[in-house]
């Protein structure tokens, strides 16, 4: 397995930023063809918690005086926040959006807001903005984990 690995690194080279190939393919990591193939469930899942520890990081390192004075569920709402990514993406006609965490910390009034514990005007604050309007109900059930921590 080893002398296969350093082959095919050699080889394809590491990309950690999907590319098109040379024969037009969308390309990330060491050759994997994402036109033609699919992922597994379990690497599905292996994304997914990467994405969570990575942005429980960001959240820590940008906004410890918010974050990590948070109970748990309020904690997972910032986090959610921070990897949407809205229905609208799948939709042709509507303007995709990532969040990250510099999209996040646009939200500088519910940041606010939840630094003074007002749940109310944080979550009353999320649903206005343009985010809400693009993933829809996630943002009402997220705005109400944020107004009732629970």
């Amino acid at each position: 397995m080893d002398t296969i690995k350093e082959q095919l690194v050699r080889h394809e080279g590491l990309r950690l930023k999907a590319y098109r190939c040379t024969a037009g393919k969308l390309t990330i990591g060491i050759g994997r063809n994402l036109d033609d193939c699919v992922i597994t469930e379990s690497e599905a899942y292996i994304l997914l918690i990467n994405d969570i520890m990575n942005c429980g990081k960001q959240l820590q390192a940008r906004i410890p005086d918010i974050y990590n004075d948070l109970d748990e569920v309020r904690r997972s709402v910032l986090v959610n926040m921070c990897i949407s990514i809205p229905q609208s993406r799948f939709d042709p006609l509507r303007e995709p959006c990532y969040l990250g965490i510099n999209g996040l910390l646009g939200f500088k009034n519910t940041l606010a807001f939840i630094k003074t514990g007002d749940w109310e005007l944080a979550a009353n604050n999320m649903l206005v903005s343009r985010w809400a309007k693009q993933v829809g109900r996630r943002a009402i059930e997220l705005s109400e984990l944020m107004r009732k921590g629970q």
